[in-house]
């Protein structure tokens, strides 16, 4: 097949518009992500969650909001099953208690709170929303103080993880509830 060199620049020059054309959305979508961020307590954690997730990619705040609420139930369910595991592994009945304790805290997180405020945000009942996402910090924070003295939490980095990941969470769906 004879190739013509006059097409050559034609397809180039096509290709350049095609990538002209979208690198303003792609700028945008960032813009919109650090603008975001820069209201969240914490920025740092925010925008490396955000960035790593596709589904961020022309997304607006409630689509952001969405992308970190999903985040949160994936990471209150993966601290769940580490729970589960960590409860079958010990043999100190005292940790025991604790760690079943804390299991029986994110249970509800995981199979209620938040795939109803999960739900909700998609329904635009934002204030719904946010009280089922900070709930998610609330039981963490129980969790956490379950353990005391000379017992040393095996959850604190979880804990303290979904406890942020809940506060910027609650953030984005603030900006959502101020309009």
């Amino acid at each position: 097949m004879k190739t013509s060199t006059s097409s050559l620049p034609n397809f180039s020059l096509l290709l350049l518009l095609l990538v002209a054309i979208s690198l303003p959305s792609i700028q945008a979508d960032d813009d919109l992500v650090d603008q975001i961020c820069r209201k969240t307590p914490f920025y740092d954690l925010c925008i490396s969650t955000l960035r790593s997730n596709s589904n961020t990619t022309n997304s607006d705040v409630k689509g952001l909001a969405s992308v970190m609420a999903d985040i949160l139930l994936a990471n209150a369910t993966d601290t769940l099953n580490y729970i589960q595991a960590q409860i079958n592994q010990t043999s100190d009945p005292q940790m025991e208690r604790a760690l079943a304790y804390c299991a029986e805290l994110y249970i509800p997180v995981v199979k209620y709170n938040l795939p109803q405020a999960i739900d909700a945000l998609s329904k635009g009942q934002f204030e719904f929303a946010s009280d089922g996402l900070s709930d998610a910090a609330k039981q963490a924070d129980a969790c956490e103080k379950n353990f005391s003295g000379s017992m040393k939490s095996p959850l604190t980095d979880r804990n303290k993880l979904l406890h942020s990941l809940s506060d910027v969470a609650v953030a984005i769906v603030k900006i959502l509830l101020k309009g």
